[in-house]
């Protein structure tokens, strides 16, 4: 599908949906369970992959009418999958899986699209390797396909911090249910630390104790997974809150304001988008108990800006600091470089196109806004929703049309985007080849 994108303004109110970093855990840890309910949680391809793992695993997982997912677990347990597990393009869902599979008395396959195929595994097939499961890149690179034969009985192993935080938090969530626990130390500096941070969070809410360490983390063994009165509430997702939060930053009309709903804090990192748009000049009313976030545009200047804990921000932040006034200056970004695709050259290039000047290099990007033109052209999608998202909200203040092409692929996390620009007053055409 593409989508064209006309110059508009926006108001009004829309609701933040649910988190997909809370959503992979919970569908997860209600797999580990024995049976669990979650609520509020985000059903969008990367986290239907996760649920079509638990199913592989022994488990069931059962969508209401409401949105609820009622989930059977393998109690601690999975079963060796009948069938290859294809995680599509869901990195989280592989990484996450990967290690539920070392639980297995047996032999499991996992793949992913082509993209995902392209993705780093090694350090945690070594992880996995080192405590005892057989673990092995088909390929002999470190990417999928992977075959996984366990089980494993936990221990201590070390792992670089660098590269995934989602490789630790798919040991913690695998550990608590290991003979021994696992005991992670960290070869070097933790990357994306407040992913880690959510899932500790979740696991204590599943009644899972798991704790850092002056080493790293670690996770006492023979855990069972419950949540307190057998329900799970997913909480609204900061990463997604970034887009309508940039759009009523940059596109609204004088005494506009845009409201964000179920915005409540958490442990998610990606919170930070809020003083980042605060700090580059927008007029931004967070109201922490009530969840609610009010924006109206103003003049934006712009900002260094350290991602090291926030890849996903980059590309909404380089949308900003195309419309700033100055240099926008994003850095410890090299990690945003394996995600679905290379996130720093996509926005280079891409906003290249529509007329913004950057600076490139191996960890950084640097927009320079005053030298910069928004023009109406067409871009790439890149088959990565991030990427489509924030090269959306330029099409809102580019001079004339801005065609998205590949923008079906916001479904992985925000199903819904496109139809809340809408509710925002923007006008677009989707135009679905047919």
């Amino acid at each position: 599908m593409n989508v064209t994108i006309t110059p508009s303004n926006v108001e009004g109110t829309v609701r933040a949906p649910p988190s997909k970093s809370y959503t992979h855990r919970a569908i997860l840890a209600a797999g580990y369970a024995d049976e669990a309910t979650v609520r509020d949680a985000l059903w969008s391809a990367d986290t239907r992959a996760t649920a079509r793992a638990v199913t592989l695993f022994g488990g069931d997982v059962t969508r209401t009418d409401d949105g609820v997912l009622e989930i059977d677990g393998f109690d601690g347990r999975p079963d060796v999958p009948a069938d290859v597990i294809d995680c599509a393009n869901s990195g989280t869902t592989m990484r996450l899986v990967t290690a539920a599979a070392a639980l297995a008395d047996g032999t499991t396959v996992l793949t992913g699209d082509e993209s995902l195929r392209s993705r780093p595994q090694g350090p945690l097939l070594e992880a996995l390797a080192d405590l005892g499961a057989e673990a092995d890149s088909t390929r002999g690179n470190g990417q999928a396909p992977l075959v996984v034969t366990g089980p494993l009985s936990g221990g201590d192993v070390s792992i670089p911090g660098d590269v995934s935080s989602q490789y630790i938090t798919a040991l913690l969530l695998a550990g608590a249910v290991t003979e021994d626990g696992i005991a992670i130390d960290l070869e070097t500096e933790l990357k994306s630390a407040p992913y880690v941070d959510i899932t500790l969070e979740v696991l204590a809410d599943f009644g899972v104790d798991a704790r850092h360490t002056d080493a790293g983390f670690e996770v006492d063994g023979g855990q069972s997974y419950a949540p307190v009165g057998g329900e799970y509430a997913v909480p609204g997702d900061f990463s997604s809150i970034s887009y309508p939060l940039a759009a009523g930053a940059i596109a609204g009309d004088e005494g506009a304001t845009v409201r964000i709903e179920g915005a409540h804090p958490s442990a998610q990192g990606d919170s930070a988008i809020v003083e980042i748009v605060e700090r580059m000049g927008a007029d931004v009313d967070w109201d922490r108990d009530a969840g609610t976030i009010d924006v109206s545009t103003a003049p934006l200047s712009g900002i260094d800006v350290d991602v090291e804990d926030t890849p996903d921000l980059l590309p909404t932040i380089a949308t900003l600091g195309a419309v700033a006034d100055g240099d926008t200056h994003i850095t410890n970004a090299e990690h945003v470089r394996y995600k679905e695709t290379d996130r720093v050259s996509a926005m280079a290039a891409e906003l290249g196109k529509l007329g913004v000047e950057t600076t490139e290099e191996p960890d950084s990007l640097t927009i320079h806004g005053t030298e910069s033109t928004l023009e109406g052209a067409t871009v790439r999608g890149r088959a990565d929703h991030r990427i489509i998202m924030a090269l959306a909200l330029a099409g809102l203040v580019a001079d004339g049309e801005t065609t998205i092409e590949g923008a079906d692929h916001v479904a992985v996390s925000y199903p819904g985007f496109f139809s809340t620009l809408e509710e925002l007053g923007v006008s677009l055409e989707r135009d679905d080849g047919h």
